[in-house]
C-alpha cells in the first residue's frame, strides 16, 4: 500500500523479539539490585579475550568491582523461544562466551525456561535463569526468578469498568505438578507442605 510519498513496506515495525529484549532489558534493569548488579545496559559488542571474536549481545548487567573503578558484568541473553524450552547446546555456548569475554556469569530470559542438560550447565557457569511472558510489556508482565515473581498489571484498564479486581497467582507445585493457589513465592503446594513436615 502506498500513500503520498511515503512507502509503507519500508516502515520500521519492531520484531516480536526485538520487543521481547527491550522489555527484558527494561524489566531487568529495574530489578537490578535483586541479581547483585547496578545497573543493565542495552544491546553492545563485547570482545573475546581468548578468542580475539567479537560478540553481539542483548544486553549487559554491569556490577561495581571490589578494585577502584573496577567493573564485573554479565551476558544478558533473550530468546523469546515459545515452542521449547533452553536447550544444553544454547546454554554451552553461552557458557563459552561467558568464559571467553571474562563475565562474571550470565542471564537468560526466555518465556518457557531451561530443559534438565541446559539447568546443569547453568548452575555450573553461573547462569540465572529468568522467565518472562512472551508478550510482555513494560507495564504488563510476569516476571520470574531467583524465587521472586512480579507481576506488572496496569490499574487503567482495570477501573475504568468500575468493577471490583482480584488477582489470584496459581502456579505448579515444584513436588508433585499440582495446580495451586499460592501467596508470595511458595513453590510446594500446601498438601506437599504437609507431607514433608
Amino acid at each position: 500500500m502506498r500513500q503520498r510519498g511515503y512507502d509503507w513496506k519500508r516502515m520500521a515495525i519492531p520484531k516480536r523479539w526485538q520487543s521481547y529484549e527491550d522489555v527484558a532489558t527494561c524489566l531487568l534493569h529495574r530489578n537490578a539490585q535483586k541479581f547483585g548488579l547496578d545497573r543493565v545496559e542495552g544491546r553492545q559488542e563485547v570482545s573475546g579475550n581468548r578468542s580475539g571474536t567479537t560478540y553481539k549481545i542483548e544486553a549487559k548487567g554491569v556490577a561495581k568491582g571490589e578494585k577502584e573503578g573496577g567493573e564485573a558484568f554479565v551476558i544478558v541473553e533473550c530468546r523469546r523461544y515459545t515452542a521449547s524450552k533452553q536447550n544444553q547446546d544454547r546454554l554451552g555456548g553461552l557458557a563459552y562466551r561467558i568464559l571467553d569475554t571474562g563475565a562474571a556469569g550470565g542471564i537468560v530470559v526466555s518465556p518457557l525456561g531451561f530443559q534438565k542438560g541446559a539447568a546443569k550447565i547453568a548452575d555450573a557457569e553461573n547462569i540465572i535463569e529468568v522467565q518472562l511472558d512472551a508478550n510482555a510489556t513494560p507495564n504488563e508482565f510476569m516476571l520470574k526468578f531467583l524465587n521472586n515473581l512480579i507481576l506488572g498489571v496496569r490499574g487503567a484498564s482495570m477501573t475504568t469498568t468500575g468493577l471490583p479486581v482480584s488477582v489470584r497467582l496459581e502456579q505448579n507445585c515444584s513436588h508433585c505438578g499440582a495446580r495451586f493457589i499460592t501467596s508470595e513465592n511458595e513453590l510446594i503446594c500446601p498438601s506437599c507442605r504437609v507431607k514433608d513436615k
